[in-house]
């Protein structure tokens, strides 16, 4: 109780200062996806994802989730914790997908469903390009573990991407490539062929437009599709989205 009541004083100090400052900020949104696709790999159909952020100068706290329209049971929510300073973001990811009444999300075993992820990014001044290391240090061993002499070790698997974005008249383009950069357990890699790669593997190809539909005076309502390969699977989507 007493971690509880120094939590929520340091939360409530926090956001004294930041009102005081004038930088804090609460973002909500959402997103309806005709296929989720994560990092050049299908993950389900039609989808609803829900975002939430609260930010207080550079350290900011969010949650985002997914769930399948079509009920097949799919269900995501990461919680996201990161420190902007300048033009480098770090960060911490915990990924937690598991399928309707599936009640385990308090699981924090070996066979936990969790899947804790850092990552650190970098955006340029004078180029519109960014780069991001996303590595997995902990967590669901079906993700992030391989067999190795009888024993499970921990591959922490690895994705890099750089994301180019650029505008053409109205409309704003995102080129990227994502890499996997050394063995992956089953995060980007073919399940047909065990699940995992040994090298180097580039998993996503990707080019985004997104665009704003003006619907009336005062709103505009922002779209986007976007063409992505995946050269280790040799799979390939086309994705639609809204943004509200």
């Amino acid at each position: 109780m007493r971690k509880l009541f120094l939590g929520i004083l340091v939360f409530l100090s926090l956001h004294v200062w930041a009102e005081d400052d004038g930088k804090c900020d609460l973002s909500i949104s959402a997103e309806v996806v005709s296929t989720y696709v994560w990092r050049g790999s299908y993950q389900t159909g039609t989808s609803i994802q829900p975002f939430m952020e609260f930010t207080v100068g550079g350290f900011s706290l969010g949650t985002w989730g997914s769930v399948d329209i079509a009920g097949f049971g799919y269900k995501e929510v990461d919680l996201m914790a990161s420190f902007s300073f300048k033009n480098v973001t770090v960060g911490l990811y915990d990924t937690w997908i598991a399928g309707e009444m599936n009640y385990n999300y308090f699981d924090l075993s070996k066979t936990t469903l969790h899947l804790l992820e850092a990552w650190v990014a970098y955006s340029f001044d004078r180029i519109p390009l960014s780069i991001g290391w996303y590595t997995s240090i902990a967590g669901d061993e079906t993700c992030s573990k391989y067999l190795k002499n009888g024993k499970l070790k921990n591959a922490f698997p690895t994705y890099i991407e750089a994301t180019y974005t650029f505008p053409v008249r109205k409309t704003i383009l995102e080129a990227a490539i994502g890499v996997s950069p050394w063995k992956s357990s089953t995060l980007y890699n073919r399940y047909d062929e065990g699940g995992m790669t040994d090298g180097f593997a580039v998993v996503n190809l990707s080019l985004k437009a997104s665009r704003d539909i003006k619907m009336t005076d005062s709103y505009s309502l922002p779209v986007f599709g976007q063409l992505i390969f995946n050269p280790a699977k040799e799979d390939t989507f086309l994705v639609f989205g809204i943004r509200f």
